[in-house]
Formats: C-alpha cells, sequence, structure tokens
C-alpha cells in the first residue's frame, strides 16, 4: 500500500533520495543496502529499480541534488559581491560550513562516497555548477588588481575549497566531541584571510 501510495503521489524518487542521504549520514555510503532504503522510505524492495539501477546509482542522485542546493547556498551567500568582495567571499565559508552541518548525507554523498563525478554527465554539471560560484567570486576579488598581476582564479578556487573541506573534516561536520580551541568558522575564515593577503588578492592593512 506505501509503495502504490508514494509511487502514485510522484513522491518515491524523492522518498528514496531523502531515505538514502539519512542512511549515509548514519551509516556511511558502503554500509547499507537498496533494500534498506526501500524499507526507510517505506516501499518494496523492488521499488527503487523502477527509477535507480542500483545503489551507486542513487548515491549519484543524493550527489546531484546535493550539489544543487549546494550552489543555490553559495550563490546566496555571495550576492554578487555585496555589500564588499572580501566580505561576500568569506560568507561563502560560511555558507560551506553550514551545508556540511545541517546536510550531512548529502556531502558525505558528494565527497566522501567514493562516487565517479566525472562519469555522471548530470553529476558532473551540478558540480562544475558549484565550482564556478566560487570561480566567480575569485574572479571578482582579483579584479581590482592589474590583469598582469591576478593569481589564476581556478587556482584560487580550488584551495579556498580544498580549506572549507579540510575545516569540515577536522571537525567531523559539527559533530559533538572535545572542543576545539577555535570555532570552525573562525579557523576557516582566518585561514582564507592569510591565504588571500599572501596572494596580494587583500590589502596588509
Amino acid at each position: 500500500m506505501a509503495d502504490r501510495k508514494s509511487y502514485h503521489h510522484g513522491n518515491l524518487r524523492q522518498a528514496l533520495v531523502e531515505a538514502t542521504a539519512a542512511l549515509i549520514e548514519e551509516l556511511g555510503s558502503q554500509a547499507f543496502t537498496m533494500s534498506e532504503a526501500a524499507r526507510r522510505a517505506g516501499v518494496s524492495p523492488a521499488a527503487p529499480y523502477r527509477h535507480f539501477k542500483g545503489r551507486d546509482d542513487l548515491i549519484e542522485e543524493v550527489a546531484r541534488l546535493g550539489f544543487l542546493e549546494f550552489t543555490e547556498r553559495l550563490d546566496m551567500a555571495f550576492d554578487d559581491g555585496h555589500p564588499r568582495t572580501l566580505t561576500a567571499f568569506l560568507r561563502m565559508g560560511q555558507a560551506y560550513l553550514d551545508f556540511a552541518r545541517e546536510r550531512p548525507g548529502y556531502y558525505m554523498a558528494m565527497f566522501e562516497s567514493g562516487i565517479s563525478i566525472a562519469g555522471n554527465a548530470e553529476l558532473s554539471q551540478a558540480s562544475e555548477k558549484a565550482q564556478g560560484v566560487l570561480l566567480r567570486a575569485a574572479e571578482a576579488l582579483a579584479s581590482r588588481l592589474p590583469e598582469s598581476q591576478r593569481p589564476p582564479a581556478r587556482m584560487v578556487a580550488n584551495h579556498v575549497w580544498a580549506m572549507s573541506h579540510g575545516v569540515v573534516e577536522l571537525f567531523s561536520r559539527g559533530r559533538p566531541g572535545r572542543r576545539a580551541p577555535v570555532e570552525p568558522a573562525e579557523m576557516l575564515e582566518s585561514g582564507v584571510i592569510i591565504y588571500l593577503r599572501g596572494l596580494g588578492l587583500i590589502p596588509d592593512d
């Protein structure tokens, strides 16, 4: 009955995605089966195969939707560089940390599941959209410098992305534990400022 109801209302696909994100958060990306995802979604073991070829296909969809939401959050945080480009750039760091803390199952599917992003065109496109926001922000930050003195925007974007990911992993996506001497946001912001200042993208004073 639950299977027919979910399928009839077009909710089956989304229900499976949400169930899978919850399972990834609880158990990790490799520690659950399709039948467990189906049970969590309240459908029969065969129901997921109406939409997904297997577990990897399902995880890839979780990651794709995660990247789309992630892109929206980054874009809203940057807000076309208002009111100041640096302030907006740093806001994206907080948005990155917030997403990792609030949507851990999606974040883990995106970055820790071992799926091949390049092997899925729609997933690759979603990932590129997220990277594109950071790339545009890096270009905006460098626009005040003469063109010959601007560091490669993609390099800056990739380094800041890696720094953000490192802070997330260091603080285990906000899970309770021994309190660190600094907050994740403070660590990320200070690290990014030091990095950008070293590249001449923000003044020393």
